[in-house]
């Protein structure tokens, strides 16, 4: 994996976790659907990267997030995964209305060298993206320079 590079440049290769506030982590208890549900505004997702030879594969788990959601970029090597989530809450009840609303974005950067740009491809899969990145060939593999 010479070609995955962690930490170069202005950009990191791969965003660290932040903590989780204690004030989330009751919120997340109280929901419906905890522990299945999570604040995204204190987390980030899990990221896998495979390479070999010919490509670099990067497998993303992002549950319940629809593709119009997510954003994949490559620029300068680095490829960056962006999702953003917002949820809209209206409940009307006898005696009160409740309304909430959320956004949240996190993403992940990732340099990857020698990067096929026409070859990439991404899909969305019950809550994993993959995203396959193929290599470019090494145009030369090296010259000895004689001095005159």
């Amino acid at each position: 994996m010479t070609n995955i590079i962690p930490g170069g440049g202005n950009k990191p290769a791969v965003n660290t976790r932040r903590p989780r506030s204690f004030y989330n982590l009751i919120d997340d208890f109280f929901t419906d659907d905890f522990p299945f549900k999570r604040s995204l505004a204190f987390d980030t997702f899990k990221v896998d990267i495979k390479e070999d030879d010919k490509d670099y594969v990067i497998e993303a788990d992002i549950p319940g997030v629809d593709k119009e959601n997510i954003k994949i970029d490559y620029d300068g090597d680095i490829l960056t995964i962006a999702v953003e989530k917002e949820e809209k809450k209206d409940e009307t009840k006898k005696n009160y209305v409740h309304r909430e609303r959320s956004y949240s974005s996190m993403s992940r950067h990732i340099q990857l060298k020698n990067a096929d740009l026409e070859g990439i491809k991404a899909r969305l899969k019950d809550g994993v993206l993959v995203i396959e990145v193929p290599k470019k060939e090494k145009d030369n593999k090296g010259k000895r320079i004689e001095i005159e």
